[in-house]
Protein backbone atom coordinates (compact mmCIF):
# COMPACT_ATOMS: atom_id res chain seq x y z
CA UNK A 1 0.00 0.00 0.00
CA UNK A 2 1.14 3.07 -0.97
CA UNK A 3 1.08 4.80 2.42
CA UNK A 4 2.05 2.31 4.24
CA UNK A 5 5.69 3.11 5.56
CA UNK A 6 3.91 6.70 6.74
CA UNK A 7 1.35 6.05 8.83
CA UNK A 8 1.74 8.98 11.41
CA UNK A 9 1.85 11.78 8.80
CA UNK A 10 -1.02 9.95 7.05
CA UNK A 11 -2.71 9.98 10.27
CA UNK A 12 -2.47 13.97 10.23
CA UNK A 13 -3.49 14.48 6.43
CA UNK A 14 -6.53 12.44 7.13
CA UNK A 15 -7.76 14.58 10.18
CA UNK A 16 -6.55 17.43 8.67
CA UNK A 17 -8.42 16.94 5.26
CA UNK A 18 -11.39 15.24 7.50
CA UNK A 19 -12.00 18.58 9.41
CA UNK A 20 -11.23 20.87 6.62
CA UNK A 21 -13.97 18.62 4.27
CA UNK A 22 -16.71 18.66 7.48
CA UNK A 23 -17.04 22.27 8.01
CA UNK A 24 -15.76 23.97 4.81
CA UNK A 25 -16.36 21.23 1.90
CA UNK A 26 -19.72 23.19 0.30
CA UNK A 27 -17.63 25.98 -0.24
CA UNK A 28 -14.10 24.41 -1.18
CA UNK A 29 -15.76 21.47 -2.92
CA UNK A 30 -13.48 21.97 -6.03
CA UNK A 31 -10.86 21.98 -3.99
CA UNK A 32 -11.52 18.91 -1.91
CA UNK A 33 -12.94 17.11 -5.42
CA UNK A 34 -9.17 17.63 -6.54
CA UNK A 35 -7.73 16.33 -3.01
CA UNK A 36 -10.41 13.32 -2.87
CA UNK A 37 -8.97 12.56 -6.70
CA UNK A 38 -5.67 12.88 -5.88
CA UNK A 39 -6.02 10.57 -3.07
CA UNK A 40 -7.84 7.91 -4.96
CA UNK A 41 -4.94 8.38 -8.39
CA UNK A 42 -2.50 7.94 -5.91
CA UNK A 43 -4.14 4.88 -4.61
CA UNK A 44 -4.90 3.52 -7.64
CA UNK A 45 -1.12 3.88 -8.83
CA UNK A 46 0.36 2.56 -5.92
CA UNK A 47 -1.37 -1.15 -6.68
CA UNK A 48 0.95 -0.82 -9.62
CA UNK A 49 4.58 0.09 -8.17
CA UNK A 50 5.88 -3.28 -7.74
CA UNK A 51 9.27 -3.86 -6.99
CA UNK A 52 10.51 -0.29 -8.28
CA UNK A 53 12.79 2.07 -5.70
CA UNK A 54 11.35 4.53 -3.92
CA UNK A 55 12.02 7.50 -6.05
CA UNK A 56 10.45 5.36 -8.40
CA UNK A 57 7.50 4.53 -6.46
CA UNK A 58 7.34 7.88 -5.49
CA UNK A 59 7.23 9.39 -8.77
CA UNK A 60 4.55 6.82 -9.77
CA UNK A 61 2.19 7.47 -6.76
CA UNK A 62 2.49 10.93 -7.11
CA UNK A 63 2.00 11.15 -10.97
CA UNK A 64 -1.24 9.09 -10.20
CA UNK A 65 -2.41 11.84 -7.81
CA UNK A 66 -2.02 14.31 -10.09
CA UNK A 67 -4.00 12.75 -12.86
CA UNK A 68 -6.44 11.39 -10.48
CA UNK A 69 -6.94 15.23 -9.32
CA UNK A 70 -7.02 16.71 -12.78
CA UNK A 71 -9.81 14.13 -14.15
CA UNK A 72 -11.97 15.03 -10.87
CA UNK A 73 -11.77 18.88 -11.97
CA UNK A 74 -12.20 18.16 -15.25
CA UNK A 75 -15.22 16.47 -14.53
CA UNK A 76 -16.72 18.14 -12.14
CA UNK A 77 -20.54 16.40 -12.69
CA UNK A 78 -18.84 12.74 -12.32
CA UNK A 79 -17.15 13.90 -9.15
CA UNK A 80 -20.72 14.75 -8.16
CA UNK A 81 -21.94 11.57 -9.12
CA UNK A 82 -18.86 9.28 -7.58
CA UNK A 83 -19.09 11.28 -4.23
CA UNK A 84 -22.91 9.92 -4.29
CA UNK A 85 -21.77 6.83 -5.41
CA UNK A 86 -19.35 6.54 -2.39
CA UNK A 87 -22.18 7.98 0.16
CA UNK A 88 -24.37 5.23 -1.17
CA UNK A 89 -21.73 2.63 -0.60
CA UNK A 90 -20.97 4.35 3.05
CA UNK A 91 -25.09 4.07 4.14
CA UNK A 92 -24.68 0.06 2.75
CA UNK A 93 -21.91 -0.34 5.14
CA UNK A 94 -24.40 0.77 7.74
CA UNK A 95 -26.49 -2.10 7.70
CA UNK A 96 -23.78 -5.13 6.38
CA UNK A 97 -21.44 -6.11 9.57
CA UNK A 98 -19.00 -8.76 9.48
CA UNK A 99 -22.08 -10.88 11.09
CA UNK A 100 -23.99 -10.31 8.11
CA UNK A 101 -21.41 -11.52 5.97
CA UNK A 102 -20.85 -8.84 2.77
CA UNK A 103 -23.37 -6.86 0.88
CA UNK A 104 -24.58 -8.29 -2.46
CA UNK A 105 -23.11 -7.04 -5.13
CA UNK A 106 -26.56 -5.94 -6.64
CA UNK A 107 -27.31 -3.76 -3.54
CA UNK A 108 -23.73 -1.96 -3.70
CA UNK A 109 -24.33 -1.45 -7.32
CA UNK A 110 -28.18 0.15 -6.77
CA UNK A 111 -26.88 2.35 -3.67
CA UNK A 112 -24.28 3.82 -5.80
CA UNK A 113 -26.87 4.51 -8.70
CA UNK A 114 -29.25 6.15 -6.16
CA UNK A 115 -26.28 8.51 -4.50
CA UNK A 116 -25.04 9.39 -8.21
CA UNK A 117 -28.05 10.44 -9.16
CA UNK A 118 -29.09 12.25 -6.10
CA UNK A 119 -26.01 13.64 -5.80
CA UNK A 120 -26.56 15.18 -9.37
CA UNK A 121 -29.80 16.28 -8.70
CA UNK A 122 -29.59 17.66 -5.43
CA UNK A 123 -25.93 18.72 -5.48
CA UNK A 124 -26.02 21.52 -2.72
CA UNK A 125 -27.46 19.32 0.19
CA UNK A 126 -25.66 15.60 -1.09
CA UNK A 127 -22.49 17.51 -1.18
CA UNK A 128 -23.07 19.28 1.86
CA UNK A 129 -23.97 15.93 3.59
CA UNK A 130 -21.33 13.92 1.96
CA UNK A 131 -18.43 16.07 2.99
CA UNK A 132 -19.21 16.68 6.44
CA UNK A 133 -19.96 12.73 7.18
CA UNK A 134 -17.42 11.54 4.83
CA UNK A 135 -14.92 14.25 6.44
CA UNK A 136 -15.85 13.30 10.03
CA UNK A 137 -15.14 9.31 9.28
CA UNK A 138 -11.32 10.65 7.82
CA UNK A 139 -10.97 12.57 10.60
CA UNK A 140 -11.93 10.12 13.28
CA UNK A 141 -9.66 7.76 12.05
CA UNK A 142 -6.35 10.18 11.75
CA UNK A 143 -7.37 11.22 15.12
CA UNK A 144 -7.28 7.68 16.56
CA UNK A 145 -4.28 7.09 14.83
CA UNK A 146 -2.58 10.08 16.24
CA UNK A 147 -3.28 8.59 19.40
CA UNK A 148 -1.58 5.34 18.94
CA UNK A 149 -5.22 3.01 17.85
CA UNK A 150 -3.77 -0.47 16.34
CA UNK A 151 -6.92 -0.20 13.77
CA UNK A 152 -7.04 2.93 12.88
CA UNK A 153 -2.82 3.12 12.51
CA UNK A 154 -3.40 0.17 10.15
CA UNK A 155 -6.45 2.28 8.32
CA UNK A 156 -3.87 5.25 7.97
CA UNK A 157 -1.40 3.18 5.96
CA UNK A 158 -4.01 1.69 3.64
CA UNK A 159 -7.63 2.48 2.63
CA UNK A 160 -9.52 4.11 5.99
CA UNK A 161 -13.09 3.06 4.52
CA UNK A 162 -12.12 -0.48 3.82
CA UNK A 163 -9.83 -1.47 6.95
CA UNK A 164 -11.44 0.65 9.59
CA UNK A 165 -15.45 -0.61 9.60
CA UNK A 166 -17.59 1.93 10.62
CA UNK A 167 -20.31 -0.21 11.19
CA UNK A 168 -21.10 -0.42 15.03
CA UNK A 169 -20.46 -4.04 15.67
CA UNK A 170 -16.70 -5.64 17.05
CA UNK A 171 -16.57 -2.65 19.63
CA UNK A 172 -17.05 -0.04 17.14
CA UNK A 173 -20.33 1.62 18.83
CA UNK A 174 -18.24 4.84 19.97
CA UNK A 175 -16.58 5.42 16.65
CA UNK A 176 -20.11 5.02 15.27
CA UNK A 177 -21.64 7.79 17.63
CA UNK A 178 -18.75 10.06 17.19
CA UNK A 179 -18.85 9.97 13.61
CA UNK A 180 -22.53 10.40 13.37
CA UNK A 181 -22.63 13.66 15.83
CA UNK A 182 -19.52 15.28 14.44
CA UNK A 183 -21.26 14.83 10.43
CA UNK A 184 -24.45 15.78 12.07
CA UNK A 185 -22.68 19.23 13.67
CA UNK A 186 -21.16 19.27 10.82
CA UNK A 187 -23.56 19.72 8.57
CA UNK A 188 -25.71 21.90 10.22
CA UNK A 189 -22.77 24.64 10.24
CA UNK A 190 -22.35 24.07 6.32
CA UNK A 191 -26.58 24.17 5.51
CA UNK A 192 -26.40 27.57 8.04
CA UNK A 193 -23.12 29.14 6.03
CA UNK A 194 -24.28 27.97 2.70
CA UNK A 195 -27.95 29.23 3.25
CA UNK A 196 -26.05 32.77 4.44
CA UNK A 197 -24.09 32.91 1.47
CA UNK A 198 -26.89 32.73 -0.55
CA UNK A 199 -28.78 35.60 1.14
CA UNK A 200 -25.71 37.90 0.65
CA UNK A 201 -25.79 37.24 -2.64
CA UNK A 202 -29.43 38.02 -3.23
CA UNK A 203 -29.08 41.05 -1.43
CA UNK A 204 -26.08 41.96 -3.64
CA UNK A 205 -28.45 41.33 -6.46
Amino acid sequence: MPFAAFPVPAAFILLGAGLLACFQGYRLFRWLLAIYGFVGGAFIAGQFVGDLGPLASAGVVVGGGVVGALLFLLVYLAGVAMLGAGLGVLAVSLFWTPENGDAEVWVVVVACLVGAIAAVTLQRYVIIVSTSFGGAWTALVGALALGGHAEALAAASGDPWLLYPMAPANGQVPFALGWFGLGLLAALVQLRGSSAARRRADDDD
